[in-house]
């Protein structure tokens, strides 16, 4: 594993330099467009893909799609959001609605989520402001509740055994991202992902991305995901990012 994090780390350093994208509270521009496609694995070979995308519908007004598919199970979920400042003063807040469902043992159940997000720049934290590069942090939560059909059988001597799936009947996540110019060639994402379900309990994770541009407007991610609490392996993680 380590052999692989040193692979990566030099094949960052030979890329070409990449301009932060910002997410979270901050509305994308009208009519503009950003699109994330990733891929994560750990050393237990469990896999998770993923496409998110954010179009600006206006001044203070996103639209956004995920698309996700792990351990069986798919998911579709649109969302709005709706800045809640008028882009004045440090603090940005924002909050969505999002609706969707998930295919699992091939039905479809209904979806729903609910999201908050508040985020600064670093010229605006006085602790922050002195690090070259400049950078921003926010603070986002979910809760989504999905409407799940469970089916049991019929025999009464059969011990029925609940599987974990990606998403249980209630989630709560939580996530501290703070993203970082550290150099003029290399742009850090660190991410602490906090989540508590109702099948396996609370979890922590450190994901830590880095991001160097392709060709125009294409994007590539490198990072590494490590479990802080809750169980789980270390897991690589591969994606390009799109902004046009």
């Amino acid at each position: 594993m380590r052999g692989i994090l040193c692979c990566l780390a030099a094949l960052l350093l030979l890329l070409p330099p990449v301009p932060a994208a910002l997410a979270g509270p901050w509305a994308r521009d009208p009519g503009r467009v950003f699109a994330a496609v990733s891929a994560e694995q750990d050393r237990d070979g469990n896999r998770y893909a993923s496409l998110y995308a954010e179009y600006g519908l206006g001044r203070r007004d996103t639209l956004g799609l995920e698309l996700g598919d792990a351990r069986g199970e798919r998911t579709i979920l649109l969302w709005w959001q709706r800045a809640l400042d008028r882009a004045e003063g440090p603090n940005r807040w924002a909050m969505s609605l999002g609706l969707g469902a998930i295919r699992r043992d091939g039905r479809y159940h209904p979806m729903g989520q609910l999201a908050t997000a508040w985020g600064r720049g670093f010229d605006s934290i006085p602790l922050l402001r002195r690090i070259p590069g400049g950078g921003w942090l926010t603070v986002e939560s979910r809760s989504k509740l999905a409407a799940l059909t469970l089916e049991y059988p019929e025999e009464p001597n059969v011990v029925w055994e609940d599987p974990t799936y990606l998403t249980p009947a209630v989630t709560h996540k939580l996530d501290l991202t703070l993203g970082w110019q550290a150099r003029g060639d290399l742009l850090l994402i660190q991410q602490f992902r906090f989540e508590q379900r109702d099948d396996t309990g609370f979890s922590g994770r450190l994901a830590v991305s880095a991001l160097r541009d392709l060709a125009g407007p294409a994007r590539l991610e490198l990072g590494v995901i490590a479990p802080l609490t809750g169980g789980g392996e270390l897991a690589l993680k591969l994606g390009s990012w799109l902004e046009f």
